[in-house]
């Protein structure tokens, strides 16, 4: 079949490769976000954002791409409200990661050694590596049972981010620190959460793509 009727009938791969492009420009942050606070805590530095900002920005031309490309295909391989939804849920991963970093640049030095704040970040990496995997999945056409498990996966990460976010919250309010550092950990928690969010709002989009067409 020729490139051109390849693109008549939706079987352009182009949209497979941007998307993927984009998880793991996602994962990549994620990863990202796991070396910089390990930086941070021997050198508070604008250069250890650059990587992030690059990522995000990076990111940002993929899903510029995906837009201008959606204008321009008469027949996409998925539905365009599909394609937009997943792109955009993929892009708003480094751009609340490098919101992160910058919370974190500015923290008291202490801040940024807070092992739930690690852990936290863990759960990030874990999320954003099985989006990947859920992404790369849709140029196959994968069973629906194979989306099943890793969505599952992905919501028992998030059930289990949010818990450890429950636990925090109450040492916080009820511990000793200063009000200081309750209210700079609440917020970095808080963007956290919502990245680990993000990357479920990813999985569930590649759900329900795979859920109409199965």
């Amino acid at each position: 079949m020729t490139t051109t009727w390849k693109r008549i009938l939706g079987r352009d791969e182009k949209f497979f490769d941007l998307l993927e492009a984009s998880a793991d420009e996602a994962n990549s942050a994620a990863e990202q976000l796991r070396e910089f606070l390990q930086k941070v805590q021997v050198v508070l530095s604008d250069d250890s954002l650059t990587e992030l900002i690059f990522s995000r920005h990076k990111d940002k031309e993929i899903t510029k791409q995906i837009t201008e490309e959606l204008c321009k295909t008469f027949v996409t391989p998925l539905e365009r409200e599909d394609i937009e939804a997943l792109s955009n849920s993929l892009y708003k991963i480094p751009k609340t990661v490098q919101k992160i970093g910058e919370r974190l640049l500015i923290c008291p030095r202490d801040i940024v050694k807070d092992e739930s704040l690690h852990n936290q970040v863990r759960f990030l990496g874990q999320a954003s590596g099985i989006v990947v995997k859920m992404v790369k999945l849709l140029r196959s056409g994968p069973s629906l049972n194979a989306v099943v498990d890793m969505n599952t996966r992905l919501q028992m990460i998030e059930g289990e981010a949010d818990r450890l976010v429950t636990r925090m919250l109450r040492d916080l309010y009820q511990g000793t620190r200063e009000a200081k550092d309750v209210i700079i950990l609440k917020d970095v928690f808080e963007l956290l959460e919502r990245a680990i969010d993000r990357c479920r709002d990813a999985g569930n989009t590649v759900f329900q793509i795979v859920l109409k067409s199965s």
